[in-house]
């Protein structure tokens, strides 16, 4: 186990929204350091939206970000030889981390016959999230299905 706690890292706003979470999401898309392509096909992604929509991109995101994220989760908990999936409550953090990570995981598995490059994908993503749709949505609707499915193990809560 680790001595010291690691400490907090404070993330920048990104340069055109003045949004932390936006710069969040352009980090998790970024592939092998490369920042500013992540931050093109994040930006193109938010134009896209902009046209689509004629909605602020900023508000479209947040709720999309907002929508996909978990209340509930699963962890596995041993319990006299039995593993036991005890439901319990997402921190903040990771709510946020879940939801950016279903949402770029919802734009990759898109079919490219619609959609031929990844801005376009993630800006379809986004838009079906925000209204309550999506390949990000049905994961977050699985996951709370199976913490609901097993209430029953929520007294093995640590």
């Amino acid at each position: 186990m680790r001595s010291k706690k690691a400490p907090r890292r404070i993330i920048t706003p990104d340069p055109i929204y003045g949004s932390r979470l936006l710069q969040k999401f352009i980090n998790y898309v970024m592939i092998d350091g490369k920042k500013s392509i992540a931050q093109r096909l994040v930006y193109g992604a938010l134009d896209q939206i902009k046209e689509e929509s004629n909605q602020d991109p900023l508000k479209v995101f947040e709720t999309a970000i907002t929508n996909v994220s978990p209340k509930m989760e699963v962890k596995p908990r041993r319990v006299g030889g039995a593993s036991y999936q005890v439901p319990s409550e997402v921190r903040g953090d990771r709510k946020e981390a879940l939801a950016i990570r279903w949402i770029i995981t919802g734009a990759q598995t898109r079919p490219n016959k619609d959609y031929h490059s990844f801005d376009k994908k993630l800006a379809a993503e986004i838009m079906e999230a925000s209204g309550g749709t999506g390949v990000a949505m049905k994961k977050k609707e699985e996951i709370q299905k199976v913490a609901n499915a097993n209430r029953a193990f929520a007294h093995f809560r640590w």
